[in-house]
């Protein structure tokens, strides 16, 4: 209990502290999105100022935070510029995309590099070893960007086998199984890059960690009691595993909510991603700061979570996190 409310607390200063630097640092870049002529070249200035007094842009910076940050403790993030929607309808209406590919991808990525990397670090030097080293270089080197312009290239607009952009196709109705499976068609290449561009570096890492545990001295006693194979794997192997992966898992929960920004804006897929990017361009303050400030709690509440988990699995571990 004394451990969970240490980390309440530290999230709390986290978070005020991450609050202050990121609104600070948003409204002290050079222009706004009610600079003159960015929202009509005919505005006039007195219009300009009943328009910020409106959304309380008059108010001195410290005022503006308070207030904003008031807000958000009942989760209100405020009004959107560009839109004039709520910030937190703007974010529930992209979330469940967003969502859906992230966990998908983040699944297939944690199961494939856990199976991958185990089984090349137990066939060192093999051919398989090398091949899928080789295979995990060119992932962790390949732009997501990149990769993704070649598959809509190849894919979508030579072969014509998957769709270019965008979640549905026209004139398909909003129900039903078919509809599904066309939302479903329609994600195939972005989850692939998404898939794709994650593996690389956890191979690497699941590899690295995994020879480590081979070359210490329990699995030397292990293996000359007769344990092998599948026993070796599940008794000694996966455990030593955890703690890392799970630290891991608990640092990738923002992910699931920030997506993918450039991926997001080549396919069209209207998420948190692309949501973010236009935000950035047109300067909507309440929209950035209301992503960055979700993703930041989901950070921490990452971290909480790992330690707890592995607090619950090692015992020995407490003694290491308060």
């Amino acid at each position: 209990m004394k451990l969970v409310l240490q980390k309440i607390s530290y999230v709390v200063l986290m978070l005020s502290l991450i609050s202050l630097i990121s609104f600070g640092a948003i409204h002290l870049a050079p222009n706004s999105f009610f600079a003159s002529g960015e929202l009509n070249p005919n505005i006039t200035p007195e219009a300009l100022e009943q328009l910020k007094a409106i959304y309380g842009l008059d108010q001195s910076l410290w005022m503006q935070f308070f207030s904003w940050f008031k807000a958000i403790l009942h989760l209100d993030f405020g009004i959107s510029f560009a839109s004039g929607k709520l910030v937190r309808d703007e974010i529930l209406a992209r979330l469940p995309i967003t969502l859906f590919m992230n966990i998908i991808s983040m699944v297939c990525v944690f199961v494939l590099a856990l199976y991958w990397g185990i089984k090349s670090a137990m066939r060192q030097t093999s051919l398989y070893d090398k091949t899928l080293k080789q295979f995990a270089l060119i992932s962790y080197a390949m732009p997501s960007f990149y990769l993704a312009l070649l598959l809509v290239i190849f894919f979508a607009v030579e072969w014509k086998i998957f769709p270019i952009s965008g979640l549905h196709s026209q004139g398909m109705p909003y129900v039903g199984w078919r509809y599904m499976l066309d939302t479903a068609w329609h994600l195939v290449l972005p989850i692939f890059v998404m898939v794709f561009g994650g593996l690389g570096s956890l191979i690497l890492y699941v590899r690295s960690l995994t020879l480590n545990i081979l070359k210490s001295d329990y699995i030397f006693f292990a293996k000359s009691r007769g344990i092998e194979g599948r026993d070796l794997l599940i008794r000694f192997i996966l455990p030593n595993l955890s703690p890392p992966l799970i630290t891991m898992l608990g640092l990738s929960l923002p992910g699931l909510i920030g997506g993918s920004v450039i991926l997001e804006s080549i396919f069209a897929i209207n998420g948190m991603g692309l949501l973010f990017y236009q935000s950035a361009l047109s300067r909507d303050y309440p929209v950035i700061m209301g992503i960055l400030i979700i993703s930041s709690f989901l950070t921490l509440i990452g971290n909480i979570v790992a330690d707890l988990v592995l607090t619950k699995l090692n015992p020995h571990f407490k003694r290491r996190a308060v």
